[in-house]
Order: C-alpha cells, then sequence, then structure tokens
C-alpha cells in the first residue's frame, strides 16, 4: 500500500493569513512591499487548477463522442505581453475569481518556481482582490532559489542560506 505524502498543510481550512492579508493591503496603499513579501515567504499559496478540453472524438454524424480533460494552472498575459502564474492567498479570493477553479495549496516558493518553469515573467497573487500583489524580475527569482529575505537596518536584503551572502533590494 502507496502513502501519498503530506504536502505539509494539515489543518489548513483555505483561509487567509491575516498578517499577510494586511501586510498585502499596507502595500497596496502605497506602503512598502518588502513586509508583504516577506510575508508571503512565510506563507501557504493556492494555485488555481482548471480543467481544459483536451481531444474530441467525433460520430460519424459529427457529433462529439468521447471527450477529454487535463488541468492546468492557469498564467494570465499582461498588457506589456508578459505573462504570470496567478496564486490566492486563500478560498474566497479564488472562488472570487473562478468559483469552478480547484486550488493546490503550495509554498511561495514553489508558485515561483512553477512561474518559472512554465516561462512566466512573475506570479500574481490575488488578481481579483482583496489586494494585488506582484512578485517579479530578481525577487521572483530570489524566491524560487529560497532566498530568505530579512531586515537590515532601515532595509531590505535577500540572504541564501548556508551562504553568508545578503544582497541588498
Amino acid at each position: 500500500m502507496r502513502a501519498i505524502p503530506d504536502p505539509g498543510f494539515a489543518g489548513d481550512d483555505g483561509s487567509a493569513d491575516p498578517t499577510l492579508r494586511a501586510a498585502l493591503a499596507a502595500a497596496t496603499d502605497g506602503g512598502p512591499t518588502e513586509p508583504a513579501l516577506a510575508a508571503l515567504l512565510r506563507s501557504r499559496l493556492l494555485v488555481p487548477v482548471v480543467a481544459v478540453l483536451g481531444e474530441v472524438e467525433y460520430d460519424a454524424n459529427g457529433l462529439a463522442r468521447d471527450k477529454s480533460s487535463d488541468l492546468a494552472a492557469v498564467l494570465m498575459t499582461g498588457r506589456d505581453g508578459r505573462q504570470a502564474l496567478l496564486a490566492f492567498t486563500s478560498n474566497d479570493a479564488l472562488t472570487g475569481w473562478d468559483p469552478q477553479a480547484r486550488p493546490v495549496p503550495v509554498t511561495t516558493r514553489a508558485a515561483a518556481q512553477a512561474a518559472l518553469a512554465e516561462g512566466a515573467a512573475a506570479l500574481l497573487v490575488d488578481v481579483a482582490g482583496p489586494a494585488m500583489f506582484v512578485i517579479e524580475d530578481d525577487d521572483l527569482r530570489q524566491v524560487a532559489a529560497g532566498a530568505d529575505l530579512v531586515r537590515v537596518g532601515r532595509t531590505y536584503a535577500w540572504t541564501h542560506r548556508g551562504e553568508g551572502t545578503t544582497a541588498p533590494v
């Protein structure tokens, strides 16, 4: 008998972390983005998967006989042509965007890695609100690499475990 590995979110009811929501709201209202990014690094996100129609077989009369579907993560294309992987802080935020989407709980690092693997330029958190936040460019690469964001005096810096190095944000 095979055991299904624990994804690390036992007891998760899909609610948003209030500290994370407050940090995202502050960043959206013009506050610094670093505290929101630091809060995201300690949080679980929900990546939506949606059904995508696969192959369709037709009978001799041209009627669909058999259909298949696949599940896929969602990429959104911005006005500038770049793509972003969608992620949400809660089930409520996800279903507010698409009630048919199914949540897959992941760490923010895993979501960033998936975004880069899909060729996306960003991770877009809570696109339908309550406070949209974007992780892109060097921040996206640092998150995917497993870096930590720490406060150093009045600024923040990326640190990498075991390397003893920091890079200012």
